[in-house]
C-alpha cells in the first residue's frame, strides 16, 4: 500500500472497484428508466383525445352522426386505443362527431345507464337523428372502427355492429360500506 498517496490505483481494493461498478450501473439504470418514462409520456394520451372531442350537447345538436366513447383514465385498453382514436377524430371530424365521456364522472351516469355501459372502452354509434345504430366494446382495431365510422357517415348499416373484444375493462358500481356495526369489523361471536 502506498502511504504517500492513499487513492492511487495500487491502493484500490476489490470492494472499492465493486462499489464503483455498482454506482456506475445505478447511474446508467436510472438514466435508462428516466428516458423510458419520457418516451412513454410522449405517446398520445386520453386527455389529448378528449381535448379534441366535442361536448355531447353540441354533438347531439348538429345533425351529424356521432360516436360516443365511454372511457376511464385507468383503462389500459382505452389508453392503447388513444393514438388510433385521435387519428380517426382528425380524419373524420368534418363529417362525424366524436364525444368522450369518462365513466368515473357521475355526471355521465344517465348516459351510461341509457347505453348499458358495463365495460370500457364502449363505443356507441348514433345516426344524425341521434338514434343508436350500433355499438362496440373493448379494444377495437382501427380498421374496424374506421369501417363503422364510414358506414355511419354514409348512412349504411355498420359492418361490425355489436362487436366486442376480449380486452374490456369492467365497470362496476361502487358498493356502500356496511356501517351498521362499525366496531365489530365483521367478526361473528
Amino acid at each position: 500500500m502506498n502511504l504517500e498517496n492513499p487513492t492511487s490505483p495500487e491502493s484500490a481494493t476489490p470492494y472499492q472497484l465493486r462499489n464503483l461498478l455498482v454506482a456506475i450501473a445505478a447511474i446508467v439504470l436510472t438514466a435508462a428508466l428516466f428516458l423510458g418514462f419520457q418516451a412513454q409520456q410522449s405517446g398520445t394520451s386520453l386527455d389529448a383525445v378528449a381535448a379534441v372531442a366535442l361536448p355531447i350537447d353540441v354533438a347531439l345538436a348538429n345533425n351529424k352522426p356521432t360516436t360516443i366513447e365511454f372511457y376511464a383514465d385507468w383503462c389500459t385498453s382505452c389508453q392503447s386505443m388513444a393514438a388510433d382514436n385521435l387519428s380517426l377524430e382528425k380524419e373524420y371530424s368534418d363529417r362525424m362527431n366524436f364525444v368522450m365521456l369518462n365513466v368515473d364522472n357521475t355526471k355521465w351516469l344517465p348516459e351510461m345507464t341509457k347505453y348499458r355501459v358495463d365495460g370500457i372502452p364502449r363505443f356507441i354509434f348514433l345516426d344524425p337523428a341521434n338514434k343508436a345504430i350500433g355499438d362496440s366494446t373493448g379494444a377495437i382495431p382501427r380498421e374496424i372502427m374506421a369501417a363503422n365510422i364510414e358506414a355511419a357517415i354514409a348512412d349504411r348499416p355498420l359492418p361490425y355492429n355489436s362487436t366486442s373484444s376480449d380486452r374490456i375493462s369492467p365497470v362496476t358500481e361502487t358498493q356502500a360500506a356496511d356501517i351498521s356495526q362499525p366496531r365489530d369489523h365483521g367478526k361473528k361471536f
